[in-house]
């Protein structure tokens, strides 16, 4: 009669299953986890087409009365402005006409001995290449920069107004009053001149670096009314005495 052997009684070898139901297993779990990754996959997709979806899609727009009642008044297409490009040519408006006019003005007229050579080369910047070769021919030949420098020059200006010429085109006729400081021997001199500045623009092509497109072509300076306040004659604020 034979005796009936268990599983456990065999030899530590031959208590292991047989390989095929070992590499069953492992194919099942592969199977398994491809499954799950082709689905997971179709999921993102779909996810992302969706987003994309719903980010084209026009706004809703919703209208809510006095009563505080909401109601929608459907999808509307929201039409993008086209900005002009450098290349449209679109001719300059006169207000971008007077900022220019103002901006050169200030850099030209309007500076401090620490300053002075940044505003001087803002303002030649802004000028047609033989102006500002004729300009800066000039500057050099009467040492202005230093003389500002040495003299300690500080020069303010007040625009009272800027008007287009009629009789010429890109052509303006400003006001201003100019109060120009000098110290010499630590004692200061003000002179407060009331100027006109005749300015005549010329129309280049826009670009990044001049997005009005507009030049000064010419540029006239004629003193109209000054005074000059000496040391001798300021009096202090504090005591009332001459300094």
């Amino acid at each position: 009669m034979k005796q009936k052997v268990s599983k456990t009684d065999l030899p530590e070898r031959l208590q292991y299953t047989k390989y095929y139901e070992h590499d069953g297993m492992l194919r099942a779990y592969a199977n398994r986890a491809m499954v799950m990754a082709f689905l997971f996959a179709g999921i993102a997709v779909a996810s992302l087409a969706f987003a994309i979806y719903v980010r084209v899609q026009p706004p809703t727009v919703i209208r809510v009365g006095a009563d505080g009642i909401s109601s929608s008044l459907g999808k509307i297409s929201v039409a993008v402005p086209t900005i002009p490009s450098a290349t449209e040519g679109t001719a300059p408006t006169d207000l971008e006409a007077k900022a220019v006019v103002r901006s050169f003005l200030e850099h030209y007229l309007a500076y401090t001995p620490g300053s002075v050579d940044q505003n001087f080369a803002s303002s030649l910047n802004m000028m047609t290449a033989n102006l500002r070769s004729y300009t800066l021919g000039k500057l050099r030949d009467n040492d202005t920069v230093g003389k500002i420098k040495e003299d300690r020059i500080t020069s303010q200006l007040k625009i009272r107004s800027i008007e287009p010429v009629k009789s010429a085109p890109w052509t303006y006729l400003a006001f201003g009053v100019k109060e120009v400081h000098r110290v010499r021997n630590q004692a200061e001199s003000t002179d407060r001149i009331v100027g006109r500045y005749d300015i005549r623009l010329i129309q280049d092509r826009r670009s990044e670096s001049n997005p009005s497109g507009l030049l000064v072509a010419e540029f006239s300076e004629q003193q109209m009314v000054g005074e000059r306040d000496d040391e001798l004659l300021q009096q202090s604020k504090i005591t009332g005495a001459p300094k």
